[in-house]
């Protein structure tokens, strides 16, 4: 796949460039489109020199003609996974490259998209409620494009606590709506009873209730009791002090404090793409 890092490295031209060789051209420009009355034209630029206007030392053709389609709409140009998806189902038959038009009028393009180099990160989360929190947090900044740039796409995991309903089961919390007692709000909790809930649903259990004998199922995603990532993930604690980077068998994964904001949840997510990046990088060097 050829998608240019930044737009800001590709020029725009409506002359044939091939006839500029030896001239200038701008110091950033690494990818040159020329758009042309017999259709697009898209080259590799090879440059010298310093300062703001460079000399032109060759092109290398990517694309021309019947291989290039434009995309009718304009998008936000630094989201590129959502540019990749727009351009997979598009390259087909001779077509191998997107020209894509920016909200704000800059150009780029893709040849021969993947999402072999998008990086999947698994949203681990607990329902009900509904909405779960994490999840539709992340699906309205996914929306917002401001992890655009980051090369990511989210796939979800939901733990539904509905499969532990019972007349003598106790969750945490009322809010949840679940069939059963709430350590909240209940005070008739009974001998055997089943504690579906984290560790410090586990403490308040035994502090309000020490003479009762119970089980526990724990519930907390980072217990990896109920469900064990295979792919980098992000999930969320009642623990403030559990926020941060953790690895769980031995793979990378974020944890945001149980009713974290969405900038809190940006900040994780950007750590955790550095984290795993930086282990890419250390792997290819060695």
């Amino acid at each position: 796949m050829i998608f240019p890092a930044d737009y800001k490295s590709v020029g725009m031209t409506r002359t044939d460039p091939t006839g500029r060789i030896g001239g200038p051209i701008y110091f950033t420009t690494e990818y040159l489109i020329a758009e042309l009355p017999s259709g697009y034209e898209i080259y590799k630029v090879k440059s010298e020199g310093e300062g703001l206007l460079r000399k032109l030392i060759s092109l290398e053709l990517i694309a021309r003609g019947k291989e290039i389609i434009k995309f009718k709409e304009k998008l936000d140009s630094h989201d590129r996974t959502k540019l990749i998806e727009c351009a997979l189902p598009l390259c087909k038959g001779v077509v191998n490259t997107v020209v894509f038009e920016g909200m704000d009028r800059h150009t780029t393009f893709i040849r021969d998209p993947s999402l072999h180099e998008v990086m999947e990160i698994e949203i681990i989360d607990i329902v009900p409620p509904e909405p779960p929190w994490l999840d539709f947090a992340i699906q309205r900044l996914v929306r917002s494009g401001i992890l655009g740039e980051l090369n990511i796409r989210f796939s979800t995991k939901l733990i539904d606590l509905r499969q532990f309903e019972g007349e003598n089961v106790v969750f945490p919390c009322h809010a949840s709506e679940l069939k059963g007692k709430y350590l909240d709000t209940d005070t008739d909790i009974e001998d055997n009873s089943m504690l579906v809930g984290c560790d410090i649903s586990k403490q308040i259990f035994e502090l309000r209730y020490p003479n009762l004998t119970y089980k526990h199922i724990n519930m907390c995603p980072l217990k990896t009791e109920l469900y064990l990532p295979t792919k980098p993930f992000i999930t969320r604690c009642c623990q403030s002090k559990k926020s941060g980077m953790v690895n769980l068998n031995g793979i990378d994964g974020a944890v945001v404090h149980w009713g974290a904001s969405e900038y809190d949840i940006v900040d994780a997510i950007r750590m955790l793409v550095r984290i795993i990046n930086g282990n890419i990088e250390n792997k290819e060097k060695t």
